[in-house]
């Protein structure tokens, strides 16, 4: 019996230690509840967020407004921003900030102006420095209807910002994903031979888009196109490149640099544009697309695209459906009617023959007078009696 309760002795604390064991096992593990997806979109955009504020590294510049009260106040602002001690472009700020040629400043306007210069573009981008969603793209553009300006990245990284007027209400630039296509130094456009557009670089050959430069008045004024400052539309001639052929020659879709368009202008807004009622240059840095290559390929009105241009479309209803869907998204405004494409071109020569024919004709009838005003003559030479 004694015996028995020795056993009983040694193998109680044995069994204590055992369940307690047991239970403090139970006690580490950890039940794991899978995140919402609402959750983990939370998480990606601060992470995103983070790696952006971290490549953001110039100091906040701050914008004010100014309305120009004279010449003599518009020339004082223009010695206040330059600076003849530096090869930088200073003036070249201020053109960039309100989106327009200088010669555009007018007396009565209202422009913005840094309080202090960089000497860096980068440092007034809308666009952020470091762009995690194009970190594997060699190069893509990114363009703002609403902001009137294009910024250039390299994986990820920002290489160039730069102001562009794009589209006017009835012939808009449309959001979407476009690609730069081919090239020319000096191009006529193909609608207006009296066009002229240095540094053309096309990125729908069809609706005639295309990044050039030519006159920056500050607003979406252009014909579906990108305007821009000329050593701008020169830097992004040499940096961007267009499409490739497969194996039997033949254009590749969207295979040059990626352009996407990711927003459309405010219209109601009659004067200026949202650059001008920045307070700095911290105060609005635009979100991009985390993927830009699954953003849908842009949306054009088929009266936009040229009669002779047509046969060549790709997806042809889209155009034919475009102008509705773009109204449904509220793109397009009610009310507003688009412009047709014409070609001048066309016209002009079409002009040109008809003035050809009635030269001709009055030529033509100019000779038949004179024949039978000789006839006439000879007849009359031949009946005098002698």
């Amino acid at each position: 019996m004694k015996r028995i309760s020795r056993i009983k002795v040694i193998l109680l604390p044995s069994l204590i230690a055992f369940i307690l064991f047991i239970s403090c096992e139970k006690k580490e593990e950890t039940i794991e509840i899978p995140l919402t997806k609402e959750q983990l979109d939370s998480i990606r955009k601060a992470d995103i967020e983070k790696e952006i504020a971290e490549h953001d590294t110039f100091p906040q510049i701050n914008y004010t407004q100014v309305v120009i009260r004279d010449k003599a106040h518009l020339q004082e602002i223009f010695n206040k921003i330059k600076n003849p001690n530096t090869e930088f472009p200073n003036l070249k700020v201020l053109a960039t900030l309100n989106r327009k040629e200088l010669r555009f400043f007018a007396v009565g306007q209202t422009i913005v102006v840094p309080d202090t210069i960089i000497e860096n573009m980068f440092a007034y981008s809308c666009f952020p420095q470091y762009y995690p969603g194009a970190k594997d793209l060699k190069k893509i553009i990114m363009v703002s209807n609403k902001y009137q300006a294009y910024a250039c990245y390299e994986y990820g990284e920002l290489v160039r910002f730069s102001a562009s007027n794009t589209g006017k209400e009835r012939t808009q630039t449309y959001p979407g994903r476009y690609a730069l296509e081919w090239k020319e130094a000096v191009h006529r456009s193909s609608l207006d031979s009296e066009w002229v557009m240095p540094f053309n670089f096309n990125f729908h050959s069809e609706a005639g888009s295309a990044f050039h430069q030519f006159m920056m008045p500050g607003r979406p004024v252009s014909h579906s196109c990108c305007r821009q400052f000329m050593d701008d539309a020169k830097w992004l001639f040499y940096w961007g490149e267009g499409f490739k052929k497969d194996e039997k020659g033949k254009k590749i879709p969207l295979s040059g640099t990626p352009v996407v368009l990711i927003d459309h202008f405010d219209f109601a807004r009659t004067k200026g544009g949202p650059w001008l009622d920045l307070k700095s240059n911290k105060d609005s840095i635009l979100s991009l697309p985390e993927d830009p290559m699954a953003v849908e390929e842009a949306l054009i009105p088929m009266c936009q695209i040229p009669e002779g241009s047509r046969g060549s479309l790709r997806n042809r209803q889209r155009y034919v459906h475009a102008e509705d869907t773009l109204r449904e998204r509220g793109i397009i405004r009610p009310g507003v009617k688009l412009i047709v494409t014409v070609n001048y071109n066309v016209l002009r020569r079409q002009k040109e023959l008809k003035e050809i024919k009635a030269r001709e004709a009055k030529l033509k009838e100019a000779q038949k007078k004179k024949e039978a005003e000789l006839l006439h003559e000879g007849t009359n030479s031949n009946s005098t009696p002698k």
